[in-house]
């Protein structure tokens, strides 16, 4: 090989290297593999707490500066680089219904708690209950998901809602936002303010909802979502910033 046919085929092979080596990074949307098989989330068999709480480096450890908190060892998210844990609180914004997912897989009956903040007027705390796992929206509306849809404020605080499998389907539970109205159940969310999630299935078919103590919907699905794809829990999000905190799920 001439010495100019050498450095044009090494020149190539850098360049290839180079270039695979500066491919953005993917993440699995679904359970992890190893060997080619699917590994399954574990089951929620006793309390899941967890607080996004990042390791403050112990005195004579060694550790000057506290490690980011592993997000992955515990959530799935939907889309990459979507969520985020600042200042002790699970975070994200213009999210558009990609969400993340405890890879826990959580019996027909269950109660879930949270602490949930808005940073917007416009509201939009939104959990699924009973999901696959691992789906998010496919196109602009979520009419395709795979669980119960609770949403404080949506539609730009217009809304509360408990939705199955479609956000904008006709069977929704909804009550309308009335700013001025002394019912609690009707009070918009205010940006800033914590709200109090308390989320519970007891009979393997009813799902109840209350926020701050006050009850919103018990809803008797006659098709309950349960089992296999019906067997998770995640954070979501349309466009506002919004952060999650002091979640416990307990096994009923």
């Amino acid at each position: 090989m001439s010495r100019l046919g050498f450095l044009c085929s090494y020149s190539l092979a850098v360049l290839l290297v180079f270039s695979g080596a500066c491919k953005a990074k993917k993440y699995p949307l679904g359970p992890s593999k190893k060997g080619g098989a699917l590994i399954a989330d574990p089951p929620l068999t006793e309390a899941f707490v967890e607080r996004f709480e990042v390791p403050a480096g112990g005195e004579g450890d060694g550790v000057d500066f506290p490690p980011p908190f592993d997000l992955a060892r515990d959530w799935r998210q939907n889309e990459e680089r979507t969520w985020s844990v600042k200042e002790g609180w699970l975070c994200a914004v213009h999210a558009r219904n990609h969400g993340i997912w405890l890879k826990r897989t959580l019996p027909a009956n269950a109660r879930i708690e949270f602490d949930a903040v808005s940073s917007s007027s416009d509201g939009d705390l939104k959990v699924e209950a009973w999901g696959d796992g691992r789906s998010g929206a496919t196109s602009v509306s979520y009419m395709d998901a795979t669980s119960y849809l609770l949403i404080l404020g949506g539609w730009k605080n217009s809304l509360h809602v408990l939705a199955r499998i479609n956000e904008h389907g006709e069977d929704r539970k909804e009550i309308v936002v009335r700013p001025s109205s002394s019912d609690l159940r009707e009070q918009p969310v205010i940006p800033g303010k914590v709200y109090h999630f308390y989320i519970e299935r007891t009979d393997g078919k009813t799902v109840r909802w209350q926020v701050n103590g006050v009850d919103l919907f018990a809803w008797t699905d006659p098709e309950p979502l349960v089992g296999d794809g019906h067997d998770h829990f995640g954070f979501n999000d349309w466009d506002a910033q919004v952060c999650f905190d002091n979640l416990r799920i307990e096994p009923l």
